[in-house]
């Protein structure tokens, strides 16, 4: 048969195959990207005119979930189901999980709901400050040293690009408080320092870098956790500045973050005299903070959440039934996090029922809320593509971004006799990880396994919070003969820890190490404050974070493998200005043969 006179069907066929093979051979990726015209709006009346008081209530509620796998007949998926089914609230917050089991769980959840999920996460470090598999990137005080606005951009672009493809569409970052108080104990290495217009500047970056992408993010925690010694999980701290001070230092990114079109911030437990003088009034629970300030005087006009509330500031003081409706008649639009949520919606129905608040209040922040999920596109697509996952999360171009980021920031602070780069011959090391936290014997081992792979022979010591005062002074002796000691510092921040500050013993015994002749070089991965309880160690190194990948990037920076170039974001009192940074070039190069290090 000639060709001229085969069938249409038989003509077309192989031209079909091409296409379907060249489908196939590349999957068709759609990065989402955030939009509100007249289909959103549409939407977002129909939804709202549809809803029963109940359901508005519900859509105001977010509870905690994490993704790790579940059976499908489990007691905890049903608990969710509930939620979604019965509560019909209006979205969750992500405490931990693996890539594929929370795409999984989230499409599931998805399905079931009436209205659209909006799922959200605390990302500050990026998805994997929360997925296992996912990138991670260094803290805010890192980026803070770095001093980049091209790196927190990118931060918040894989950020972004990586959360929506597991179905996370909002992000309770950045931290955009000012660091002022070194004995902060829950933000910290969390801020990107202690200037309000570095910080301001780096967390614009951020927003735009996650907003561009399709992710919505979340300003935190207004009006500014920087400057108190108290942890808000434990107690309501009381920031005492003026107004002027206030204006000048804690407001100043929030305002700019407001200007940047930030779409949501997060209300802190905090109390502000000077802005609320009501007694044990925190800003989460404050129309004059909320509303006066915040919408009226600052002009937000996007969604308010508040703080988790099942944290003790609250909870000490208000049921938290209470603490939800003084919440709601202060502004705030999705109460987070409280401790009983089917409790929090009945009395919230009961108080719009009773006219202690209206239903046009309620509305108000309903519509808020579907614009939200409109703009992020749930109103047409609410599920996600789990067979692209393998190809969008923690790609070789995203992991790399992570690596220049801890790379770059990398602090020198001090560095007498120019120890740093450490010699790889002729010295004998010896190398202690002390870690302040219980349970963190071996927090410190990519640390230390690094420089025995540079210099084998190494003397290795690990302690933690309940290691005996014998054991770690007898280390005096077994490190006798060593030329140089190498210290890493450990103290993980973290919520109802209270303090962030190091074992007393530990820094007792740096400094018995200090009057030895050896010489000594103390890396803190994490407050950069440490320095002030030991200046008089050679040299000082802030890597800003105890994850492997920092602890990887400051042993390139000790034996200089990388060039050392960040700068402090915060000053260490009586010691070292903000800005303060010894800049070292690389100097030497490693290669892995059989298993081995080698260098050249």
């Amino acid at each position: 048969m000639d060709w001229k006179t085969k069938p249409l069907a038989l003509k077309v066929l192989p031209w079909t195959l091409l296409l379907l093979f060249a489908a196939c051979a590349t999957k068709e990726v759609i990065e989402p990207k955030m939009s509100y015209g007249p289909d959103e709006a549409k939407w977002v009346n129909k939804a709202l005119a549809k809803m029963s008081l109940e359901e508005k209530i519900g859509q105001m509620i977010a509870c905690r979930y994490s993704g790790y796998f579940v059976n499908s007949e489990s007691e905890y998926l049903e608990e969710l189901k509930t939620l979604v089914l019965e509560q019909k609230i209006g979205g969750f917050v992500l405490f931990g999980g693996d890539v594929f089991e929370t795409a999984h769980l989230n499409n599931t959840l998805q399905e079931i709901a009436k209205t659209p999920l909006l799922m959200a996460s605390d990302l500050e470090r990026g998805l994997g400050n929360q997925i296992d598999g996912a990138v991670l990137f260094p803290p805010a005080m890192s980026l803070g040293a770095a001093d980049s606005k091209e790196l927190a951009y990118n931060m918040g672009k894989i950020t972004a690009r990586e959360a929506r493809a597991i179905g996370i569409h909002m992000t309770y970052a950045p931290v955009v408080d000012v660091n002022i108080n070194p004995d902060n104990p829950i933000i910290n290495v969390r801020s990107f320092g202690e200037d309000p217009e570095q910080v301001a500047r780096l967390a614009v970056a951020f927003i735009k870098g996650c907003q561009e992408n399709g992710l919505i993010t979340t300003a935190k925690h207004f009006p500014g956790h920087g400057d108190t010694a108290e942890d808000s999980h434990l107690v309501l701290p009381t920031i005492e500045g003026g107004r002027n001070r206030l204006d000048k230092v804690e407001l100043f990114p929030y305002r700019k973050a407001v200007q940047s079109g930030v779409q949501a911030i997060m209300v802190s437990h905090l109390r502000l005299p000077a802005l609320d003088p009501t007694p044990n009034m925190p800003a989460s629970l404050s129309s004059p903070i909320i509303t006066e300030l915040l919408r009226e005087d600052m002009g937000f006009k996007g969604l308010l959440v508040t703080d988790a509330m099942d944290m003790q500031a609250v909870t000490k003081l208000y049921s938290s039934e209470e603490a939800a409706l003084m919440a709601v008649k202060a502004g705030i639009d999705m109460v987070l996090l409280p401790p009983k949520p089917r409790e929090v919606i009945d009395k919230l129905v009961r108080a719009v029922k009773d006219g202690d608040i209206s239903e046009s209040r309620i509305d108000v922040s309903v519509k808020r809320i579907l614009e939200t999920k409109a703009r992020l596109g749930l109103h047409k697509r609410r599920l996600v593509d789990l067979e692209v996952l393998d190809e969008k999360i923690a790609t070789s171009a995203h992991r790399r971004q992570a690596e220049i980021a801890l790379e770059n920031s990398m602090t020198l602070v001090k560095n007498a006799g120019d120890l740093i780069p450490l010699p790889l011959e002729g010295k004998k090391l010896a190398v202690l990880s002390l870690s302040s936290d219980r349970g963190g014997y071996y927090a410190g081992r990519t640390f230390v396994e690094e420089i025995m792979a540079r210099v084998p022979g190494t003397f290795t010591f690990y302690a933690e919070a309940t290691t005996g005062i014998e054991y770690l002074e007898s280390v005096l002796e077994d490190t006798a003969d060593a030329d140089i000691c190498v210290v890493g510092l450990f103290s993980r921040l973290r919520g109802y820890k209270g303090s962030i500050g190091l074992e007393e013993k530990h820094v007792d015994l740096i400094r018995q190490i200090i009057l030895s002749d050896k010489k000594v070089v103390v890396i803190s991965f994490s407050s950069p404050y440490f320095l002030g309880q030991f200046p008089g160690v050679d040299a000082y190194l802030c890597a800003y974070r105890y994850s492997s990948e920092a602890q990887v990037a400051a042993v390139q920076a000790l034996f200089g493998e990388i060039a050392i170039q960040g700068r402090l974001p915060v000053s260490i009192p009586h010691l070292y200005p903000l800005g303060h940074g010894i800049k070292i070039q690389k100097v030497r190069d490693k290669d892995v043969e059989d298993g081995e290090a080698r260098y050249r």
